[in-house]
């Protein structure tokens, strides 16, 4: 036995371990809750050391136990020479596969042995893809019905389908490995492959299989989660035996067709060279083309084509002005009746500032209707804009409609209502940590319910005048909130759907919201760009792999007014595919990516 492998009675012991930590009954764990400030139970231990890696997380269970992650130093570049390996441990519930990954990391990570392996490949694993079936060992009524791919249905819940398999087929989508490893215990060693996998010289006992739902199989027939197909095999191995097992496999890799890039990440790699005014380019042909109704998202989707500063850009703002002629000529009432109505009218403040003469008027009279709003009927300002619900939305809301009427007319009242109603939200939603909660209801610091503050301050900063006394107090809360919100960015770049939850999905809108106030504060120098830029860096990359040439996004939250548990945001639906909200908060921050200063675009997290 080398050196470096685990002895039998450590193997032993870990396995034990894991059962011990496991022996808490169904019935007890699906009592279990998690509330914002507490960290999600794990069934892996807490002291668990593996080398060279980031303990991170999928997703997270039914019962609130997070489904880890342990992610390799550097992979995350998709660009990388290396052959990019995921290894996935108890996807059937059991606790000697899960203890054997962990073996094979510590032994990958941190012997000698391993050392030329490591510089030809990464490896990464998902130790227990299914911690409720992991869980229910003991009590096989209680068990789970075992994930099945590809994940249907809306993820993440939708009462049909079990979140863990959507958690896995998405990440896994994302993250784009050249090989996956499926590994399963049992009595002897033996390999399983599916049709679309080559077989490998010098792994014994191979078998093809071809089972309808399998992972390892539906990987291959495929364009997981928007990306691509890619190879996989299934090791079935006693626990002592999985080092060696993998060694072998190891042995056989260089210079083989599995040692080559999957589709998937040939995918990825292909959305990555694209520039910012491509990116803008292609989403521009899908989103930015009606306004059936004066609300932020086609607003902000019309401003997107008005900034997209290219060669069609004289005939893209005559045709958004052809859209928004309807309300410039009062044929359809556009007066706000939400917060929403309130952001929708930046549009035409937008065309304000673009035009001029009886033109310009106009628009700016469409704009007022909205920032009138946060003034008296005798003219003074109010302490909080209508339709603000109590939540962080309406710092955006409400914020940037009242400076950029403010700065078009030269009003200060605009801009002290601006002040006011922004300090108000902060009362309300800002937690001590410097996030902020989406609404007195619950302390869950929603993702797109912290980047609405971001980008609403960053617009306002945009358009304050450098000398109001305002700007000293929305300077320094647009930095503090930055600055907490930099302290969570995933080792992907993304943000994920609860700020502060790792096992919450990586999500797409909150993401763009966050990385274009980020562009926006690097650019006026509101921000330091030796700290701000390589976040900014990593946030870009993370979008880039979630926006398709034809315009589908990846993990899109929906929408989502003021909810009442961290479960509850765990749970909204994350869309896959074309969605005018994802689609207008990727155009706007493309085309403030056009605006940032030079920098290697394509550097991996």
């Amino acid at each position: 036995m080398h050196a470096d492998s685990p002895s039998p009675r450590r193997r032993v012991f870990a396995t034990l371990g894991l059962l011990i930590l496991l022996s808490i009954s169904p019935a007890e764990t699906s009592q279990v809750t998690v509330s914002a400030g507490e960290p999600a139970p794990s069934v892996l231990p807490a002291t668990l050391d593996v080398p060279a890696t980031v303990r991170s997380a999928i997703g997270v269970t039914r019962d609130g136990t997070r489904i880890d992650l342990l992610l390799q130093d550097g992979d995350t570049d998709l660009e990388t020479e290396k052959t990019r390996l995921l290894l996935i441990g108890g996807i059937d519930g059991d606790a000697n596969s899960v203890a054997a990954v962990l073996d094979i990391m510590k032994w990958f990570h941190g012997s000698d042995e391993a050392a030329s392996w490591r510089r030809q490949m990464t490896l990464s694993a998902v130790p227990c893809a299914d911690p409720a079936a992991l869980r229910a060992t003991s009590d096989a009524a209680a068990r789970p019905a075992p994930l099945t791919f590809p994940s249907g249905g809306k993820a993440y819940h939708d009462g049909t389908h079990r979140d863990e398999g959507a958690y896995l087929w998405r990440w896994l989508g994302m993250h784009a490995p050249d090989l996956v490893i499926d590994l399963r215990n049992a009595p002897t060693v033996s390999w399983q492959r599916p049709e679309s996998t080559p077989e490998l010289e010098g792994l014994a006992a191979m078998e093809s299989i071809g089972a309808e739902g399998d992972l390892i199989v539906e990987l291959g027939r495929h364009d997981v989660c928007l990306s691509g197909p890619m190879p996989a095999l299934r090791l079935r191995t006693p626990a002592g035996k999985a080092v060696a097992s993998v060694r072998s496999l190891l042995n056989c890799l260089p210079g083989s067709v599995l040692a080559r890039p999957s589709a998937a990440r040939l995918a990825l790699q292909r959305r990555l060279d694209r520039s910012p005014t491509t990116v803008a380019q292609q989403l521009s042909n899908h989103y930015g083309h009606d306004l059936k109704q004066v609300v932020y998202i086609p607003a902000i989707a019309l401003i997107g084509q008005l900034r997209l500063n290219d060669a069609d850009g004289p005939l893209r703002t005559e045709r958004v002005k052809a859209i928004v002629r309807p309300y410039f000529d009062g044929q359809r009432p556009s007066k706000p009746t939400s917060g929403s109505g309130l952001s929708g009218h930046l549009i035409f403040g937008e065309l304000a500032a673009a035009s001029d003469g009886a033109e310009r008027a106009r628009y700016l009279e469409l704009a007022r209707q909205a920032a009138d709003m946060g003034l008296t009927d005798d003219g003074k300002v109010r302490p909080i804009m209508p339709f603000h619900s109590e939540m962080s939305d309406a710092a955006f809301m409400g914020g940037p409609i009242l400076v950029q009427v403010g700065r078009l007319t030269g009003d200060p009242r605009y801009l002290q209502a601006a002040v006011t109603h922004l300090r108000a939200i902060r009362a309300l939603d800002e937690r001590p940590d410097g996030l902020y909660r989406h609404s007195p209801l619950d302390e869950a610091a929603w993702g797109r319910g912290n980047g609405f503050p971001a980008l609403g301050l960053a617009m306002c900063l945009a358009d304050f005048p450098a000398d109001h006394p305002g700007r000293d107090e929305l300077l320094p809360a647009f930095q503090k909130h930055l600055r907490a919100l930099a302290r969570h960015q995933d080792p992907t770049g993304a943000w994920h759907q609860v700020i502060d939850r790792p096992e919450s999905y990586r999500e797409l809108t909150s993401t763009c919201m966050i990385a274009y106030a980020m562009a926006c504060g690097i650019r006026h120098g509101w921000l330091p760009a030796n700290e701000f830029q390589p976040l900014l860096d990593r946030a870009w990359y993370a979008i880039r792999t979630r926006v398709l040439e034809d315009g589908r996004l990846v993990d899109v939250c929906t929408g989502t007014g003021k909810q009442r548990s961290l479960r509850a945001y765990y749970d909204r639906t994350a869309i896959l595919g074309r969605d005018p909200r994802g689609g207008a908060m990727a155009l706007l921050v493309a085309t403030e990516m056009m605006k940032a200063r030079p920098s290697d675009k394509n550097a991996a997290p």
